[in-house]
């Protein structure tokens, strides 16, 4: 199995669309950027898939939704410990 990536490494991804990105187009972003069989975690999570990554995310409040329905992040909520 591949080494678990970081959910800031996604949050980092999502800061560099201040807009906003559409949820599909994150999913294909971050397969594209990690590997389609890659695998997350977070301070309080592991072994999660790119959706489940996402959804976590979201009800953390990390992730919000922007007024066109796709997500962003505000780069403060973005922890930067490892």
């Amino acid at each position: 199995m591949a080494e678990s990536i970081h959910g800031h490494e996604v949050m980092r991804l999502m800061a560099a669309a201040p807009a906003g990105i559409p949820r599909d187009q994150l999913e294909r972003a971050i397969a594209e950027r990690f590997g389609p069989e890659a695998r997350f975690h977070t301070c309080s999570a592991s072994n999660l898939t790119a959706g489940d990554l996402i959804r976590f995310l979201e009800g953390r409040g990390k992730f919000s939704p922007t007024t066109d329905g796709a997500l962003s992040v505000d780069p403060r909520k973005i922890c930067n410990h490892e």
